[in-house]
């Protein structure tokens, strides 16, 4: 079985949260037009002036959206069995 991958892009600022959402269409608008498959997406904020774009795919897509969108960090996602 294929892991999940998340992918996390970090913003700071006064302005973080609407640029994460913002970049979150951005990034669902890329995997429509290269017909790649994701999981789950969204946006969270862990603190004050933090907010984070996060979208969930396989681990054998990684390697081109990591070259192509540049993603800050990315975590293997843990299934519930």
């Amino acid at each position: 079985m294929e892991r999940n991958i998340q992918l996390i892009w970090d913003f700071y600022g006064e302005t973080a949260e609407k640029t994460a959402d913002h970049h979150t269409k951005h990034l669902v608008e890329f995997m429509t037009r290269e017909k790649l498959e994701y999981s789950d997406k969204g946006i969270r904020s862990n603190a004050d002036l933090h907010c984070m774009a996060y979208l969930n795919v396989k681990e054998s897509d990684v390697k081109v959206l990591r070259d192509s969108l540049k993603p800050h960090r990315a975590f293997v996602v843990k299934t519930k069995d």
